[in-house]
Order: structure tokens, then sequence, then C-alpha cells
């Protein structure tokens, strides 16, 4: 019978050691990240003996966003080797996998090790980028917005924010159903009235894949073209801010660079 070998995570360690905290220290300091991030946790010292030690590699999306807040580095940074590894990457065939070299992920279901959170807190401020095809102009274009996301157990809801749009009123708005790490769901958006699209109304499906650390979906969006043809193109989400604080919701009711 083959015996798990345990690697001890050093560099949480070295970092934790060069911050002058001892692990109860730094467990209390996740507490608190949690609470000013809106998203409550229960770090315990025992938990990080079990990420120093090895036993778990995997933080749950709310401890990733906590860690990092307390840290000041990225979760690639601090020995996590699956949030390093697992991403959402274009398979060369039109869609969108899971890498499948990354440990814990299998990328034919989308499902993750038990010790990864997929259905964690998701409320916050995203930047939606989408990539569609003007054929009355032969070009590829990008769409953005700010959206704010609230969620209700498996259902989030994305609104864009006001001003908050590549394209000048246009406001987005999806409506997203997350089971394990896949997000499928509608969108909709209504252009401006003054713009290119002359107030068009557009509607379609989106389907994403979420990455272990929470703050990354992507996938593709489908929809009808003004000529009644279906088109389609890539879709992602990244968290910008976890609060939805009216101080955050005004910073980022701003057209997205």
């Amino acid at each position: 019978m083959a015996t798990t070998v345990l690697v001890p995570n050093d560099t949480l360690r070295a970092v934790r050691l060069s911050m002058r905290m001892s692990q109860e220290e730094f467990a209390k300091a996740l507490r608190k990240a949690g609470d000013d991030l809106g998203e409550p946790n229960d770090a315990s010292k025992r938990l990080v003996q079990r990420w120093e030690g090895g036993q778990s590699k995997s933080p749950r999306a709310a401890y990733v966003r906590a860690l990092e807040h307390v840290t000041g580095r990225r979760i690639e940074e601090l020995g996590f080797t699956l949030a390093v590894m697992a991403r959402v990457h274009e398979d060369g065939a039109g869609g969108h996998d899971m890498d499948p070299a990354a440990e814990g992920v299998a990328a034919a279901s989308g499902a993750l090790d038990t010790a990864v959170e997929t259905s964690g807190q998701y409320s916050g401020i995203w930047l939606s980028r989408y990539e569609y095809y003007s054929s009355g102009r032969d070009s590829t274009y990008d769409g953005k917005h700010y959206v704010v996301i609230v969620q209700t157990d498996n259902r989030l809801t994305a609104r864009s924010l006001p001003g908050a749009s590549s394209n000048p009123d246009s406001p987005l708005s999806l409506d997203l159903t997350l089971d394990q790490s896949v997000v499928t769901g509608t969108w909709v958006e209504q252009t401006a009235s003054d713009g290119y699209y002359q107030g068009s109304r557009y509607h379609g499906a989106v389907q994403m894949l979420v990455e272990p650390t929470g703050r990354r979906m992507a996938g593709k969006w489908v929809g009808f073209g003004k000529d009644f043809d279906v088109n389609t193109g890539p879709w992602e989400l990244r968290l910008m801010d976890p609060s939805t604080s009216k101080a955050t919701l005004e910073r980022y009711s701003r057209p997205p660079e």
C-alpha cells in the first residue's frame, strides 16, 4: 500500500515568520481580514499548522483572499501549488478547460478536490470582459463592464455599475447558477440608443469554469446577432474587490481601462 508523503509548506512558514507572527497571531490576523473583507472565516492555529505541515494544500476561496490580504502576496507566492496550477485556459478547439495537470482537478467534469471551496462567497466587484465580432466593421472588439455580484446560496446575480462600461450607456446583467466549479446562466445587454447598435437589446447564454482561488471565471457566451445568426466568443469575470460598500461601488462606477 502506497504511503502519501507530506511536503511541508516552508514558503508559508517563512512568510509568517518574516512577519514576526506566531501561528496563533497569524490565525487571528486572518480572522480580522475576513471581517474586514466582509467574509468572516474560522482561521485557527490548527488550520495554520495544517497548511504549514502540508496536510492541507488547498485553502478555500475565502481563506485565499484573507491570506493575500494579510501577507500582501498573491496565493501563488505562498506555497499553495494547486492555486498555481489550476487555471482555466483555452483548449485550442474553441472551448475552455481546467488545467488537467493540476492536482485535484478532473478536467472532464470540472470537479475539484473536496478541500477546495467552489461554492464560496463570490459577492463583490468584478471586471466582466467578453469578445465579440462585428460583421459590419469586420473586426473583433472587447466589451468591458464593472459589475456587482450578489450571491444567495448558489445563485449569482450580476448588474453593471452606472457608467462602468467600455461602451457608454450599455447596462449589462447576468443571472447565474453555481454548480461546484461550473457557472451557467443568461446575460442581457442594452446598447446605447445613440451608439453603433442604436439601442438594440442583445441576450443569450453563458457558461464558465471557476478557478480554485475564486478570483476568476472563464468560458464562452452564445447569442443571436442582428442578422439572427448564432454567435459565440470568450467571456471572463475577474474579482476586483470583495467589498460591496458604498465607497467601493462609487470607486468602480467608471469605465474600465
